[in-house]
C-alpha cells in the first residue's frame, strides 16, 4: 500500500536528500549536546541567546510568577484572547509607529495567512525568487497572480512592474529583508521607490532581522529609516526573541482585514499566554540593552564575508555537504546541510548562523576546515 512512498524515500536517501529529526541530550544558549559531544551550535536562530537560557527563564518566572497559563485552549476570535495579547500588539504597533499589530502562531502562519488573504482575484504579487517557502505557499493559496523576479534584481523587478502592473487591481511587492539561506539584504530603498512609482503595497518579512538590525532592534526597515514607507512588516518571536509566534504591523484597515480573512489566524488555537507574556517581557526589558552585542555579532559576520549574521558556505554537491558537516561535527561544531528544495539544485550549503555569544577565537578551526568555501570578501 505504501510502496510509492517507500520508493521516494529510498531515492532521497540515495541522493543525500533524506531528512531526519535530530534529538539532543540537552542544549543551552550556545551549545548543543549531541551523541555524547559538546558542540558549538552554528545552526540556531537563537541570535541573542535568550532561548535555553536558565538565567533569563528564572528572571522571567520570578517577575511573572504563575500569572500565565501554558495553553490558550481556544482561537483568538473565541476565548483565546487575554489582556496580554492586546498589550503585546499595542507595544509592537507603538514601536513600529504603525496603527495596528496582529499576532500569529508562527512566521509560517503569518506569511501564508497574509498573502492568501490580501491578494485576491484580479490582484498580483511580485516576489523575490529566494523568498521563504511560507511566502511562496501564501502566494499559491491566494486568488491572485504572482511573478517571481530574480533575486535582488531591481532592474528585473521594474521591468515586470512596467509590463504587468496596469493589468491588475492591487499589486504587492514581497521580500525578506535578511534572506534566510543567503544572509544578504534586500534593496529596500529601491523597492520603496518602485512601490511609490507603480502604486504597490510592500510587505517585508523581517524574520531574521527583528532583534538584530536597527538601533532598537526592529530590523532593516528601522535601520534604513523606512518604517513609514513599508506597508506591512512581519517579524517573529521564535528567533532573536527566544520565544514563540510572529506578528505583522501596519495600517488598521489591513490588519482588520486579516482578522476577518486570514485563515491561518482565524482557525488556529491562540499562542500560549505564557509565551505571549515572555515575548512582551523580552522586548520591553531585554531587547533595549542588546545594541552593542548585536553590533559585535554583525561585525563577526562581516569578517566572514556576509552582510549579516547568516553566513552561507556553498559546497554544491549534496554528498560533499553532508560529509563536510560530519567533519565539522568531529571538530566540535554543530552544523546542518541545507539542500534542495530549500536552496536551488547545485547550491547545497552549510548555513552558519551566528549568535551573540560566539567569539571569533572559537571559529579559528572552522575557518581552517572550510577554507576556500567561505565567502570571505
Amino acid at each position: 500500500m505504501y510502496s510509492d512512498y517507500s520508493q521516494i524515500l529510498e531515492c532521497l536517501k540515495s541522493d543525500f536528500h533524506y531528512r531526519q529529526v535530530k534529538g539532543f541530550e540537552s542544549k543551552d544558549e550556545k551549545y548543543v549536546y549531541y551523541k555524547g559531544k559538546k558542540l558549538l551550535n552554528l545552526s540556531s536562530n537563537n541570535y541573542l541567546n535568550f532561548a535555553d537560557n536558565n538565567h533569563i527563564t528564572e528572571e522571567f518566572l520570578s517577575d511573572m510568577g504563575a500569572k500565565y497559563s501554558f495553553g490558550s485552549a481556544s482561537a483568538r476570535l473565541l476565548t483565546g484572547t487575554l489582556p496580554v495579547y492586546f498589550e503585546l500588539e499595542q507595544l509592537l504597533a507603538n514601536l513600529y509607529q504603525k496603527e495596528s499589530a496582529l499576532l500569529f502562531n508562527s512566521g509560517y502562519h503569518a506569511n501564508v495567512g497574509i498573502s492568501a488573504a490580501l491578494c485576491q482575484k484580479g490582484d498580483v504579487i511580485f516576489s523575490d525568487k529566494l523568498n521563504h517557502a511560507s511566502i511562496i505557499d501564501g502566494m499559491q493559496l491566494s486568488g491572485g497572480k504572482f511573478f517571481r523576479y530574480p533575486h535582488n534584481d531591481m532592474e528585473a523587478l521594474e521591468n515586470l512592474l512596467s509590463r504587468e502592473r496596469n493589468n491588475y487591481k492591487n499589486a504587492f511587492i514581497i521580500t525578506e529583508s535578511v534572506f534566510s539561506m543567503d544572509g544578504d539584504i534586500a534593496n529596500l530603498k529601491r523597492i520603496v521607490e518602485l512601490k511609490e512609482k507603480y502604486n504597490c503595497i510592500v510587505i517585508v518579512d523581517e524574520a531574521h532581522a527583528f532583534g538584530v538590525f536597527g538601533q532598537k532592534g526592529l530590523g532593516v526597515c528601522e535601520q534604513l529609516g523606512l518604517l513609514e514607507k513599508v506597508d506591512l512588516i512581519v517579524g517573529t518571536f521564535g528567533k532573536a526573541i527566544g520565544s514563540m509566534g510572529a506578528f505583522v504591523v501596519g495600517a488598521s484597515v489591513l490588519v482588520d482585514f486579516l482578522v476577518n480573512k486570514s485563515r491561518s489566524f482565524i482557525f488556529s488555537t491562540a499562542l500560549p499566554p505564557i509565551n505571549v507574556a515572555f515575548s512582551k517581557w523580552i522586548i520591553e526589558n531585554k531587547l533595549p540593552n542588546t545594541f552593542e552585542k548585536r553590533q559585535k555579532m554583525l561585525e563577526l559576520g562581516r569578517c566572514f564575508g556576509s552582510d549579516s549574521h547568516i553566513i552561507p558556505v556553498i559546497i554544491g554537491d549534496n554528498a560533499n555537504t553532508v560529509e563536510m558537516c560530519d567533519i565539522l561535527y568531529q571538530n566540535g561544531y554543530f552544523t546542518l546541510p541545507i539542500r534542495p528544495p530549500t536552496v536551488p539544485v547545485g547550491t547545497s550549503r552549510i548555513r552558519l548562523s551566528l549568535t551573540c555569544g560566539i567569539e571569533d577565537v572559537e571559529l579559528v578551526i572552522l575557518k581552517e576546515i572550510l577554507g576556500a568555501n567561505l565567502p570571505i570578501k
